[in-house]
């Protein structure tokens, strides 16, 4: 019997070799935004290792937009030269060079996890961050200022520009991120925004942003190529955020023209209940797909080769993301495929290890 987790994924012009993607994951391991050897290794090995996506990490469209300071970014010409050495790479190993381009609003200025994870101030190379409102993630960290309508225009003036260098890059899938407490998912929850202009309220309002920069992208981004958004289908806290809402909101995506719901949950506060356990997403993904139509991909405590079989083989999502498999596992491609008796192609340089 075939496997449906290695069969392929086309999506306009690009085929993905097989349904497993590595998730976006934060390496804080950067200088002034720029990629280095680490970043290299890292997707690099993964592609080597059979995954048929890689998705760079949360890349910042700004300087203030980073979540720390170690964060990649794309907010200059010259931090495009490297991400092509490692695109090029991924690509000569048959898989897919993906971007997520992010902005961390009220979660950017942050130390890296390693070094306590808290907030910057100037002193400590910090900045000042900014939200849909002035309503701090903790409520021990200093206030912060909430966008004006320049502010606003600047951020989507900022997705414009860096989808521009993506491009330039060699990118081949691009995904927004509008999850995990991030700038537009900011905007989207009401526990998060509250401004009674355009930009809040009603639903209509929250979402405004999060379409403005879909068409900013969407100006500069090859329309042959996939579009993702990822979305926090709940803030899995009471008055936020809820799958109700991202399906409506993956309707109108869909309508816009992009491509695929990336469904992840939470990260918006800090009270929030979650209910961890294998599969705990993967309810979202299916939801939205049935309801929508739209492809779909699950992400979330995903650990075997026959859990991540499962999903894709009943239609609960087209596409499943690791994230700390992937970390524990470069080569996670390859080992399923052998779990579930694929024949898939291997480097040649590790042939050998194939029986």
């Amino acid at each position: 019997m075939s496997s449906k987790l290695f069969s392929p994924l086309k999506i306009k012009s690009i085929t993905l070799k097989n349904r497993i993607a590595i998730s976006p994951m934060c390496q804080y391991s950067a200088q002034d935004g720029f990629a280095n050897d680490w970043h290299l290794v890292h997707l690099g090995s993964r592609a080597s290792g059979g995954a048929g996506l890689i998705i760079q990490e949360a890349t910042s469209v700004s300087p203030e937009g980073r979540i720390s300071p170690e964060d990649l970014g794309l907010w200059k010409d010259e931090q495009i030269e490297k991400m092509q050495q490692i695109n090029q790479f991924i690509i000569s190993q048959k898989s897919v060079p993906g971007i997520q381009l992010a902005h961390a609003g009220r979660k950017a200025s942050a130390a890296s996890p390693w070094n306590g994870g808290r907030k910057l101030d100037a002193t400590q190379g910090g900045w000042d961050t900014m939200a849909p409102s002035a309503v701090a993630y903790h409520h021990t960290e200093n206030s912060l200022v909430a966008l004006d309508e320049a502010g606003i225009q600047k951020v989507v003036s900022d997705f414009k520009s860096a989808t521009k260098r993506a491009v330039q890059a060699g990118f081949q899938v691009m995904e927004i991120h509008a999850a995990h407490g991030y700038l537009l998912h900011q905007f989207l929850s009401p526990l998060s925004n509250f401004r009674t202009d355009a930009y809040g309220g009603s639903f209509e309002n929250r979402i405004r942003l999060t379409l403005e920069v879909v068409d900013a992208v969407q100006s500069e981004w090859p329309e042959n190529l996939p579009l993702f958004v990822r979305i926090s289908a709940t803030d899995w806290a009471e008055g936020g955020w809820n799958l109700e809402e991202s399906v409506q909101l993956s309707k109108m995506l869909k309508e816009k023209g992009v491509d695929l719901i990336d469904v992840s949950s939470g990260g918006l506060v800090s009270h929030q209940q979650i209910p961890l356990g294998p599969n705990y997403q993967v309810p979202f993904a299916e939801s939205i797909k049935n309801e929508t139509g739209i492809l779909t991909s699950a992400v979330g405590l995903i650990t075997d080769a026959a859990q991540a079989e499962e999903i894709v083989a009943s239609g609960k999502a087209d596409l499943v993301l690791f994230a700390r498999e992937s970390l524990r596992n470069p080569n996670l491609g390859l080992t399923f495929a052998h779990d579930l008796n694929a024949d898939v192609e291997w480097p040649k340089q590790y042939e050998r290890a194939k029986m």
